[in-house]
């Protein structure tokens, strides 16, 4: 067996760093004023001058005034319900796109669409996609399910006090969801199904979170439930967690594929082949042989689902309107189709898992309050439409991506939008 070159190289720039001098003193803080950083919530101009005066970068004036500029710095509390440790704010540019139609059973209407991104191309993309979609007649929209989870885990000695336990929640059920509900106006606990793995008991806690996105509601939530099983509990139990890591919180998941852990949405359009030849730059067949390979691709790479960028558009969606970016990881699995209808092209896509809340979290921030507002989406009863414009902005952007690629348009695009300035 030969062993790389690169290989080779990479043990000896290891072995040149780190065996001249032992890693933990090189380490070891040189700096008799060294202090770490402790969380601090509410933001203040004083605050924000003592975290800068520890940057020692001679260009942190510079920083400085990028970051914690006049708008920021006007009312710096404003933010401190959101970050800990507050220094300024990042300016991420914003696009808008639209009118994008819209007939679902919460989003009806013609809507502008903010997405906040640094990747040139993007917005062109969607916007084509949104202009295709519209001159079809729109997209229709429907919101199949929703319900946001959280696993709490609790460990036994053995599978005989496990099952024990599941007995044990099944009878107190209405206990449970008392504890939990009691935590929480708009929160309500519509289903608990326990997964066992012998000595380990997973419970998968399902609510319904009114208009909020509903991570922090559902945490505190079952922690009520789970201390309240402590509590009343007679079967022995050894530990239990907040979260066992089964609800794929934040993570891509099969969970999540097949149950959903926020808003499970459809959204279809069916384009005319004119639209397409015209607006696209493609033919309907072509659009449908490349659709066929692409889908060949996700199998044969494992991926969750089917689909060609779902995390595009729903990253800089997310960014403009103040929703848990990370989420994204979670949100952008699913579903792509593409079938023929006589001359024309029926797409869709399904997104079992859109996590977004019109209030709440970021929400309320000025920025992403007005992308909200730009959408006619901001306040109560308003999430159930933001995730059916979700999934409508995703099958813009699959749309225009399969498109480009099918014609050859695809590097062109980029060359000429993100690398000419």
């Amino acid at each position: 067996m030969t062993i790389p070159s690169h290989v080779i190289e990479m043990l000896k720039k290891v072995r040149g760093r780190f065996a001249a001098e032992p890693i933990a003193q090189r380490m070891l803080p040189s700096d008799a004023e060294f202090t770490t950083l402790r969380p601090q919530r509410n933001a203040t101009q004083a605050s924000v001058d003592k975290y800068w005066a520890r940057l020692h970068d001679p260009a942190s004036q510079a920083d400085q005034d990028a970051l914690a500029d006049p708008l920021t710095m006007a009312n710096p509390d404003q933010f401190s319900a959101n970050i800990e440790n507050f220094i300024g704010t990042v300016k991420v540019p914003v696009g808008i796109i639209g009118p994008l139609r819209i007939s679902g059973l919460n989003a009806n209407g013609d809507f502008h669409v903010p997405m906040a991104t640094t990747e040139a191309a993007l917005v062109a993309s969607y916007a084509r996609g949104a202009y295709a979609a519209t001159k079809s007649g729109g997209i229709t929209a429907a919101l199949l399910y929703e319900g946001v989870i959280r696993t709490p885990a609790f460990v036994f000695d053995n599978l005989f006090n496990a099952g024990l336990f599941v007995e044990w929640v099944v009878r107190e059920i209405d206990a449970l969801k008392a504890a939990a509900e009691g935590t929480t106006r708009h929160g309500k606990l519509v289903s608990v199904e326990p997964i066992v793995d012998n000595n380990v008991v997973f419970l998968i806690c399902r609510y319904t979170t009114g208009d909020a996105a509903g991570q922090n509601m559902v945490t505190i939530a079952t922690n009520a439930l789970c201390e309240d099983i402590a509590a009343r509990c007679t079967v022995p139990m050894k530990a239990w967690y907040i979260e066992g890591n089964f609800s794929g919180d934040k993570k891509a998941s099969f969970l999540g594929l097949v149950t959903g852990r926020g808003r499970k949405v459809s959204a279809t359009v069916t384009l005319s082949g004119a639209v397409v030849e015209k607006t696209l730059g493609t033919s309907v067949q072509a659009m449908l042989d490349y659709a066929q390979v692409a889908n060949l691709g996700s199998h044969l790479s494992g991926q969750l689902g089917a689909q060609a960028h779902f995390a595009n558009g729903l990253a800089a969606l997310y960014i403009a309107t103040g929703q848990d970016a990370a989420c994204v990881a979670e949100s952008a699995i699913g579903i792509t189709r593409m079938e023929a209808r006589g001359d024309d092209l029926f797409c869709s896509v399904t997104l079992p898992n859109i996590l977004v809340g019109s209030v709440g979290g970021g929400t309320s921030l000025p920025s992403q309050s007005a992308g909200l507002n730009i959408l006619g989406l901001k306040g109560e009863g308003q999430a159930s439409a933001l995730a059916e414009v979700a999934a409508a902005v995703c099958l813009c952007g699959e749309i225009s991506i399969v498109a480009a690629i099918s014609a050859g348009h695809f590097t062109r695009a980029h060359e000429n939008l993100a690398r000419r300035k």
